[in-house]
């Protein structure tokens, strides 16, 4: 029934190999399918009055009522102000996770200097605390800064540099790691030349070193945008009214305790916030997989 096929490689292809790929092909699918489900409910549920399953219904609980009212936020000017507060949370987190983790990465990597093993403990032991048992100690932080005269307004409580600040201390463990392990990957060949030839560690590591581990510093920059575009518990915590809130938190407003929750408003809101996502996952699928090939390995 089955026979041996060759492709263009000249490997060949069996009746096991042949079912072996099959299956592979269809627990993929099925674990897929809810995904698919979800994403698809969540684009039915943006354009219609209120769903039943994927069936899209009226008022009148008819099959049908496509409407656009569910995307009547977007006229709200606050709505762009919270986009803005994320963006800039999300780019001031790659800029500043990405600088020092880097650097502070390269000096793990290539320099031996007393502290450096305790250093590095340490840096595992901050990011094990999770966000939400340092929010007093943060609090106090954020309230001395705000009484610092030109610094304050900027980097204080209620301040989306005060929140940028927050979130780039706590991603900065997990950035300094990754970064190691690339460091750890690029051979001390070309190093050890242009450190003969008296360039200065500096310029090794922008010149020599950064050109070598771009697929890691891009796949940082993208998961830190992607933890500030989508921080929730920081800037609920430390920010008042909407003026600095951001999309997160004008979507957990949207769920009230006492009035019935607009689901379709919702998922509108949702979809908003997804679409920067999708954009960068759809375009640096092969920078996020490159993560792995560098992260693991970063030994003392």
């Amino acid at each position: 029934m089955f026979e041996k096929t060759w492709n263009k490689t000249g490997r060949v292809y069996g009746p096991k190999r042949i079912f072996g790929n099959m299956i592979v092909y269809l627990l993929l699918v099925i674990i897929t399918i809810p995904i698919l489900v979800g994403y698809a409910w969540l684009v039915i549920a943006t354009f219609s009055h209120r769903t039943e399953g994927l069936l899209p219904k009226n008022v009148a609980g008819n099959i049908g009522g496509w409407t656009l009212q569910n995307w009547g936020f977007v006229t709200n000017p606050h709505i762009w102000q919270m986009t803005l507060n994320s963006f800039i949370i999300a780019i001031s987190m790659v800029i500043g996770v990405g600088s020092i983790s880097s650097l502070a990465g390269y000096a793990l990597s290539r320099m031996n200097f007393i502290g450096r093993r305790g250093f590095l403990s340490m840096t595992i032991v901050l990011h094990a605390f999770p966000s939400v048992t340092l929010l007093i100690s943060i609090f106090f932080v954020l309230r001395f800064i705000t009484n610092i005269p030109g610094i304050g307004s900027v980097l204080g409580y209620n301040t989306a540099g005060g929140i940028a600040l927050v979130m780039i201390s706590l991603d900065l463990p997990l950035g300094i790691w990754l970064m190691k392990g690339f460091f750890d990957n690029v051979s001390w060949d070309t190093e050890q030349s242009a450190l003969i030839d008296g360039a200065s560690r500096l310029r090794i590591w922008w010149e020599i070193i950064l050109p070598q581990i771009k697929p890691g510093l891009a796949a940082l920059a993208i998961f830190t945008f992607l933890t500030g575009w989508s921080a929730y518990l920081v800037p609920a915590t430390f920010t008042i009214g909407t003026q600095m809130a951001n999309l997160p938190v004008y979507l957990n407003q949207l769920q009230g305790d006492t009035a019935l929750t607009n689901w379709n408003i919702v998922a509108a809101v949702g979809l908003f916030q997804l679409v920067p996502v999708l954009m960068f996952f759809i375009f640096s699928q092969k920078l996020l997989l490159n993560i792995y090939s560098g992260g693991v390995k970063g030994g003392v």
